[in-house]
């Protein structure tokens, strides 16, 4: 059953570079299915575009930020369909957000005022969708939230500074999802904290989708290693651009597109083959996406580059067993 479509959409930052206005191409083009009871994790270097995208999936765009075309439905547990792109920003602060499609965004310890209490939070939260909704009651809905997540019920008591940064974290997850919305987009939740307070993290995440409070997710990261442990598909990004989806397994154990293997053998791991042969990295930089080349975004980068890759932008094609790749290495009869 599908949640979200993402079709062709495009997003790009207008810039004023030398009193000429320029058009940054952060999504150029992405098409994406989100489906119930996926975990899609959507991962690729600094830069590539991956946090635009999810500004997208949400339409929350402002300038310098630009919609420039595609499509974006979510289909809801009713059975509608709402075209986020044709809705005001006051209707989808109403109608979408936090009810529909939650985030939790980088640095998510900002979305806690220092100066109130989590119970406080919560209730402002769910006071924007409910006004006639009581500070009793959405303690109440915090305090069963905060059990099923296994935190701890005095968290609603408590100030921000009074939480580790692992802690924080999932109250923020457990604030954000009150409303057990169908999509859940997480962006980089895990980079600042230490390793076993990720698997915390993780693991709260986890259970949302186990436990159904949620539909679908989308987990944000450069750091392949995180996301396979939580994301059932992976969904490969470069350069403004989608090169790669599959199953979390597949890609991991068998990578088709060129970049997809750079970025898993850049992976550092304690593992005596990978100590062995030695630290990789991919060689080069990312294009100018103010200036983006013809044809494949990665050749001046890829050792397997052809005259066809410098001319041509591979499409993003199916190759069987639910994999999509955008590279002439595959194209069939090449």
């Amino acid at each position: 059953m599908e949640r979200l479509v993402l079709g062709d959409v495009k997003a790009y930052y207008r810039l004023l570079v030398l009193n000429r206005e320029v058009d940054v191409r952060a999504v150029d083009g992405v098409s994406l299915l989100i489906r119930k009871g996926d975990v899609v994790g959507l991962v690729g270097e600094s830069g590539c575009g991956k946090s635009t995208l999810s500004k997208v999936m949400m339409m929350n765009v402002n300038p310098p930020l630009y919609f420039k075309g595609g499509s974006v439905v979510l289909k809801t547990r009713e059975g509608k369909d709402l075209d986020l792109t044709k809705m005001s920003r006051d209707k989808l602060k109403t109608m979408v957000w936090g009810s529909h499609i939650s985030i939790i965004p980088q640095e998510a310890m900002s979305a806690l005022m220092p100066t109130l209490r989590i119970r406080r939070v919560a209730y402002d939260v769910l006071r924007s969708h409910d006004p006639g909704i009581s500070m009793e009651e959405a303690v109440d809905m915090l305090r069963k939230r905060l059990e099923v997540l296994g935190l701890p019920g005095y968290v609603v008591d408590r100030y921000p500074f009074e939480l580790s940064g692992g802690m924080a974290q999932r109250t923020v997850i457990a604030i954000s999802t009150l409303l057990n919305p169908e999509l859940l987009i997480v962006d980089e939740p895990t980079s600042a904290l230490d390793v076993s307070t990720q698997k915390l993290v993780i693991k709260t995440l986890w259970d949302l989708v186990s436990k159904e409070i949620i539909d679908s997710m989308v987990f944000i990261s450069h750091d392949i290693s995180v996301v396979r442990q939580i994301a059932s598909r992976i969904a490969v990004m470069y350069a403004g651009k989608l090169v790669e989806e599959a199953s979390t397994e597949d890609i991991i154990r068998d990578p088709l597109h060129p970049y997809t293997r750079g970025l898993i053998d850049s992976i550092l791991s304690l593992e005596p083959e990978v100590r062995k042969r030695g630290i990789r990295y991919i060689p080069g930089q990312p294009p100018n996406l103010m200036d983006p080349p013809p044809g494949c975004r990665f050749a001046d980068r890829c050792s397997f580059v052809m005259d066809r890759c410098r001319r041509e932008e591979p499409p993003l094609i199916e190759v069987g067993g639910g994999r999509r790749v955008a590279c002439w290495l595959y194209e069939k009869g090449w």
